[in-house]
């Protein structure tokens, strides 16, 4: 999970299939008209899509407890936006991030956390930092709480029968 980015991903190229190029250009236009200040929330199954165009690459902003007890994305990068038992913000998120990516600020970046409410105050800070492409997972890793306040039955990417794996 501590890898680095090999070969920076930027926006998809002309050859890419229409409807996910369509998938970030209304995920930017939804941001736009609701004020957002990052490109977008994408679906589960929309960000995995890209993922296995090779269009975009996922970070999971979750701490490493998180990843380990709970399970991550096969592939995806971890940069904790904070961490401890008390999720302490981590002040080196974005440098760390920007590492991470090989320092491509334009690389197409979908962020991902518990039920999606991290990952957008991550790129909504990535963003200020001048990175272009940054979307937020929608749902997160375990999705919302539901009535019987248990995560992961509703809704978020393991629900979805995405790929997971744990530690």
């Amino acid at each position: 999970m501590s890898a680095v980015l090999q070969a920076p991903l930027n926006l998809p190229s002309p050859e890419a299939p229409n409807s996910l190029l369509q998938t970030l250009a209304q995920a930017r236009a939804d941001a736009a008209a609701q004020g957002l200040a990052y490109a977008g929330g994408l679906p589960p199954a929309q960000a995995w899509a890209l993922v296995q165009a090779g269009l975009a690459r996922i970070v999971d902003v979750r701490s490493p407890e998180e990843l380990r007890f709970v399970g991550q994305v096969p592939g995806s990068l971890s940069v904790p936006w904070a961490t401890g038992t008390a999720l302490t913000r981590n002040p080196r998120f974005v440098r760390e991030l920007e590492a991470k990516l090989g320092g491509d600020k334009t690389a197409t970046v979908l962020l991902l956390c518990r039920s999606g409410k991290r990952s957008v105050l991550a790129a909504e800070a990535a963003s200020k930092a001048g990175f272009s492409n940054v979307f937020n997972v929608l749902e997160g890793f375990e999705g919302e709480l539901n009535a019987s306040q248990q995560r992961g039955k509703t809704d978020g990417w393991r629900f979805q029968g995405l790929p997971w794996s744990q530690d």
